[in-house]
């Protein structure tokens, strides 16, 4: 199983970004498939995640300005970011699992990371 992340950049404060995760190995069927992000000299925390039923779920920090889809026939997970802050500056990992778990939001819960894709919001 392979996660390839793609997407991030540099943006205004305001502005919008999509990151894009690519699933190969392994199809999306039984998966939850998610997001992480990690800031210099923080931890890393959920982002959003979303289960093979469409069920979604997202942090307090981001719900109303992110939104998580998924694309079946491409294998592929996204990430639409609205009303970026400097505060969402981090690097952004895409995570997945079999099957899903009710602990959507630890980062242990993941077997499977993507490389990350840096996004940076400026003030």
């Amino acid at each position: 199983v392979q996660l390839q992340a793609s997407g991030g950049g540099l943006v205004q404060a305001g502005g919008s970004l999509r990151v894009s995760c690519a699933l190969s190995g392994r199809t999306f069927s039984g998966a939850t498939m998610g997001w992480f992000r990690q800031a210099p000299e923080k931890e890393r925390d959920f982002v959003a995640a979303i289960r093979e039923n469409g069920q979604k779920y997202y942090a307090s920090s981001v719900k109303g300005r992110f939104a998580i889809s998924r694309d079946s026939a491409k294998n592929t997970v996204y990430l639409q970011m609205n009303g970026l802050k400097p505060e969402d500056t981090a690097v952004y990992y895409c995570v997945a699992r079999w099957p899903h778990t009710v602990r959507y939001y630890s980062a242990e819960e993941y077997g499977y990371w993507g490389q990350g894709t840096q996004v940076t919001v400026s003030s």
